[in-house]
């Protein structure tokens, strides 16, 4: 029987490949990969504390089901990266639309957990539709309202705002407050560096605050939050007291990989508050070095979105970058007690196939955007070619 001959890549795969890795902007794909792995390393340090604490024998099973998460993530990245601007704005609208029914599907069949009702259970494993809505909403603001820039009659601030009132009411039914805020705030990001004028700028901002004035009276976990971060007191702080103690047991160089103690008494310690975990086992230096990262991933994300020429492509990255930005800073500060407490995952580092998914989505539309093409006149660029990097 004659022996098969070992597979090769042909020359035009090599070439398509070569090309997607010459065009694409590989600090941030390298950036991505690093925080990526660096939540399978955290995943692997608090594994063993919440199954111990959530009843499960098999204590790497959270780490194991990272690994997978991380592998789909990165296939969801590579395959959205080769997308052209016209494709990512069709993948978005196709997510957007996807989330929406499925958020409707969750008020009829929904699996309710710790008082809300978030989440679709498709076999062993749970989906937050939210997440893929976020980034397919900044995207397609983002071209509404660079429709607004090429025509000004064009209504993108009533289509756009509609757009995003429809999953507000859904998120808020739930009830998902924090993911409401930082939808929030991300859409009015991309609403201002569009140029929408002062005056949709301050009625959203006065919605914004009397919206926010009647969900802290209409929900009694919102004002037990905020009036426990107010006055700790009188409020329930136990899981960013153990969080505070956990950062500060790690001291500079922490207790060492698997050696966190405090991690075993801290709720979601794999989730919400994984950075504190990191924190004790791998200390001061570990936790800054996170940080720098999110830093560099948002600061160079954002100085590629300013250099696009196209007003379509240069607010749709923008406002995915600071989505990624918002995320982290809002996370880490509930880990620091800076803000209230609120259910907020860590992008790329806390565990949880939605959340990986979600900012998945997030970056390979963000380098699908930003990927330099034939003839692309570039910001500070080069006028035709290939622009270097």
């Amino acid at each position: 029987m004659a022996m098969l001959a070992p597979t090769r890549m042909s020359r035009p795969d090599l070439t398509f490949v070569a090309d997607w890795w010459r065009t694409i902007d590989r600090p941030i794909v390298i950036l991505a990969g690093l925080l990526m792995t660096l939540g399978l390393v955290f995943s692997f340090a608090s594994s063993g504390a919440a199954t111990g604490r959530l009843g499960f024998s098999n204590e790497y099973f959270f780490v194991l089901r990272q690994a997978m998460f991380v592998v789909v993530g990165a296939c969801v990245v590579v395959a959205l990266s080769f997308l052209s601007p016209t494709g990512a704005r069709r993948a978005a609208a196709i997510f957007y639309l996807m989330a929406l029914v499925l958020m409707a599907y969750i008020f009829m069949f929904g699996h309710e957990a710790k008082g809300a009702q978030r989440w679709l259970r498709i076999g062993g494993f749970s989906f937050q539709p939210s997440e893929l809505l976020k980034p397919a909403l900044i995207v397609l603001a983002a071209w509404l309202f660079s429709k607004r820039m090429e025509s000004p009659s064009f209504p993108a601030a009533r289509i756009g705002m509609a757009m995003y009132l429809i999953p507000v009411a859904m998120l808020i039914a739930q009830p998902d407050i924090g993911q409401t805020g930082l939808l929030t705030i991300a859409f009015l990001t991309v609403f201002m560096i569009s140029g929408m004028s002062w005056v949709w700028i301050a009625a959203f901002g006065g919605a914004a605050i009397v919206g926010g004035s009647i969900l802290f009276f209409a929900f009694e976990h919102v004002q037990k939050r905020i009036t426990g971060f107010l006055n700790p007191e009188a409020g329930e702080t136990y899981q960013t007291d153990r969080a505070l103690d956990a950062i500060a047991a790690g001291d500079f160089l922490g207790r060492g990989p698997g050696e966190g103690e405090i991690k075993h008494f801290l709720p979601d310690a794999h989730t919400d508050f994984i950075y504190s975990v990191a924190a004790e086992e791998f200390g001061l230096l570990a936790s800054v070095g996170l940080v720098v990262l999110f830093c560099a991933l948002v600061v160079r994300g954002l100085m590629i979105a300013n250099r696009q020429s196209d007003n379509f492509t240069q607010l749709a990255a923008t406002g995915l970058f600071a989505l990624i930005g918002y995320q982290a800073a809002i996370n880490l500060a509930v880990n620091l007690n800076l803000m209230p407490a609120k259910g907020m995952t860590l992008p790329f580092i806390s565990y949880g196939g939605s959340s990986i998914l979600g900012s998945a989505v997030t970056i390979g539309l963000a380098l699908a955007l930003t990927r330099k093409r034939p003839g692309q006149d570039l910001r500070n660029g080069k006028a035709q070619g290939w622009v270097g990097w």
